[in-house]
C-alpha cells in the first residue's frame, strides 16, 4: 500500500508571448543547475497524463483523491494526531509527530515494515534534524487509483495509529502487515 508519491515539475505558460524578462529569469534559474537533459520517457508520460487530465472522469477521480485525503486526515486527528494545517484540501496529509515519541524517520520505518509506504517530512518549527524529522507525509493518489474508499482510509488511519503508539513492537508490525495485505487484496491491480 503506498501512501506517498513523488512528483516532477512542469512550467507552463498560457502563450508563448511571455515577457522576455520572465523567460530569461526561468532559463537562468533552471538551466543548467536544475534541469538535466531532455528525458523522452518523462516527456511522453507527461503527455499521457495531460491527455488523461482532459477526460471528464478525471474530475471524478480527483474528487475521490481529495475525499480520501480528507477522510484519512479526519480519522488521524480523531486518533489523536496533529495534522499540519488542521486537515487537507489536496492529496497530501502531513502528520506532526513533535508531541510523540516516534520521529518521522522512526514511524516511516515502522510503517514500511507494516506494509504502508510513507515518507518522513519536516514540519513547521521542527526541532528534529532533517534526516530524522517530526513529520510523516501521506498521499492518497496511489491508493485511490487502486480503488480504496473513504472507509478504507479510516481503517488505514487506525492502522497508522496502532503502529505509531507501539512502533518498536515487531509482532504488532507483522500483524498489521497481514491486515494491510488483506485490505490491499480487495483491490487487485488487474482484473
Amino acid at each position: 500500500m503506498i501512501l506517498s508519491d513523488f512528483e516532477g515539475g512542469e512550467i507552463m505558460l498560457k502563450n508563448m508571448t511571455a515577457p522576455k524578462t520572465l523567460t530569461e529569469a526561468l532559463d537562468f534559474v533552471i538551466f543548467p543547475g536544475i534541469q538535466g537533459g531532455p528525458l523522452e520517457h518523462v516527456i511522453a508520460s507527461k503527455a499521457v497524463a495531460f491527455k488523461e487530465a482532459l477526460q471528464p472522469d478525471f474530475i471524478t477521480y480527483q474528487q475521490k483523491v481529495l475525499d480520501n485525503a480528507q477522510s484519512l486526515a479526519k480519522e488521524l486527528m480523531a486518533q489523536g494526531f496533529k495534522v499540519v494545517s488542521g486537515g487537507t484540501d489536496n492529496h497530501i496529509v502531513l502528520l506532526d509527530l513533535s508531541d510523540k515519541e516516534a520521529s518521522g524517520k522512526g514511524l516511516e520505518g515502522a510503517l514500511e515494515k507494516a506494509g504502508i509506504t510513507t515518507n518522513k517530512n519536516m514540519v513547521p518549527y521542527d526541532k528534529r534534524k532533517p534526516m530524522i524529522t517530526s513529520g510523516v507525509r501521506l498521499g492518497t493518489p496511489a491508493a485511490t487509483t487502486k480503488g480504496f474508499t473513504t472507509e478504507d482510509m479510516k481503517t488505514i488511519a487506525k492502522m497508522i495509529a496502532r503502529v505509531a503508539n507501539d512502533y518498536k513492537n515487531e509482532a504488532l508490525l507483522e500483524e498489521i502487515k497481514k491486515e494491510v495485505i488483506a485490505l490491499s487484496t480487495k483491490y487487485p491491480l488487474y482484473d
